[in-house]
């Protein structure tokens, strides 16, 4: 059986535009026979019941992200497809260890490069997703995207390199000073600061603090390369040149307006940036994002077109973002993503950590709930009380003529001349 690669779609000459699926597709690459898979540029994560990309789907079974996979590739192939059987126990400990590094640090340097940075991601970033995407999730998906993003360097302290924020940000300042009289009345007029003054304050801002994160992402791996052609040994690659090489190509390739996480990459570890590049020219070839669209196109990876999207699938996209969009049902929703995931047999997780986890996403769930409810039942109650003092009451449109009713006043037939407000003149006449 044929196996499929679903990840999210090329960008930047690479097969991917995001750092997972590029390791994946690696992986793929060094050790599964090219007519044992496809690879299919989906670009939508709900084809996968984990909701996540990439994923590795076998018949009905479905497994997602790159340490998952690879673990599945090895029991498939009884260790056949196995890059680090060969490894030292000492070398399969670096592994490891750098693994995890190369996941939590260069992952922060990719939002920040690629998503943070405005420039960036709306000249370059956000467009490559327009040409991968389908309708409606070329709409959809690059604004939570960037939104997650944000929201995961946020605790590096540089999100004014995000400069749509930053501008915002300075035009609270502002208001704020003028409402509080700090500002003499003839400076209260400023004109508005152009991208290029705003980008120039930032980068002087952050210069150091970047050049310090950065020296303790590539420096390691740069001391850890050393003269090898390989980051554990000279003799093959291992997984962890796979993790390698899919985030570092994502700071390394991309020709953006403003190259800082390459500059500093090259300047910082010239060895690392030259095996980056030899290494995914070796496993990913000349990438055009056409090739992603067309089976079998005459690529060095086995490209399979993907599926139209549907329009039940429009509909459920539409809805997901509607339902994300809403305070409460967002905040239901990923309580139940949170217990799925605690309680599936791929998350990683021990069965005290799997059931602790998920006791307490069932507990979120049951508190949100619960706060949905004591509101509905305040605002019922406030109503009932408001109707019970009659500071609400029914209209009642017939209570002037019941009050003439009761009081013999019942008004007879109407003629011509009442009608058309004759009567005083005949009776004058």
């Amino acid at each position: 059986m044929v196996l499929e690669l679903h990840v999210w779609g090329p960008a930047f000459s690479l097969p991917s535009i995001d750092a997972q699926c590029l390791a994946t597709i690696a992986y793929f690459s060094l050790t599964v026979p090219k007519d044992s898979w496809v690879l299919v540029a989906s670009s939508d994560p709900t084809v996968s019941p984990t909701q996540e990309l990439p994923a590795l789907k076998n018949g009905s079974t479905w497994v997602s992200r790159f340490r998952n996979i690879v673990d599945y590739l090895r029991q498939y192939s009884s260790g056949a497809w196995d890059l680090d059987r060969g490894l030292s126990v000492l070398n399969r400990a670096d592994s490891v260890a750098f693994s995890s590094f190369v996941e939590s640090h260069a992952q922060a340097f990719i939002d920040l490069s690629l998503y943070v940075t405005s420039q960036n991601y709306y000249n370059n970033t956000s467009p490559a997703y327009g040409a991968i995407l389908q309708w409606p999730n070329q709409w959809i998906l690059p604004p939570q995207l960037h939104t997650t993003a944000k929201t995961r360097t946020e605790p590096l302290g540089l999100s004014s390199l995000d400069l749509e924020a930053t501008e915002e940000q300075r035009k609270r300042d502002h208001s704020a000073d003028v409402a509080a009289g700090r500002i003499p009345q003839n400076f209260i007029r400023r004109p508005r600061e152009t991208v290029s003054n705003l980008l120039g304050k930032t980068t002087r801002k952050h210069q150091f603090r970047l050049e310090a994160l950065t020296g303790e992402l590539f420096e390691p791996l740069e001391a850890m390369l050393d003269d090898k052609e390989y980051l554990l040994s000279g003799g093959g690659p291992s997984s962890l040149d796979c993790l390698a090489v899919g985030y570092l190509s994502l700071a390394l390739v991309p020709d953006l307006p403003l190259p800082w996480l390459r500059d500093s990459m090259q300047r910082k570890a010239p060895r690392l940036s030259q095996y980056v590049e030899r290494t995914r020219r070796e496993l990913y070839g000349i990438v055009d994002v056409s090739d992603a669209f067309k089976s079998g196109a005459g690529s060095s990876l086995p490209w399979q077109a993907p599926e139209r999207i549907s329009i039940g699938s429009i509909g459920t996209s539409l809805l997901t973002s509607l339902a994300d969009s809403t305070p409460i049902l967002k905040e239901i929703r990923m309580n139940n993503r949170l217990r799925e995931t605690a309680e599936s047999s791929e998350s990683g997780l021990s069965d005290v950590e799997s059931k602790s986890l998920s006791a307490y996403a069932s507990g979120q769930r049951k508190d949100t709930l619960l706060s949905v409810a004591t509101v509905i039942g305040g605002v019922a109650a406030l109503i009932g009380y408001m109707v019970h003092i009659g500071a609400i009451s029914a209209p009642e449109p017939q209570q002037h003529q019941e009050h003439e009713e009761e009081r013999g006043e019942t008004p007879g037939p109407m003629n011509a001349n009442q009608f058309l407000g004759l009567g005083g003149m005949n009776a004058t006449a």
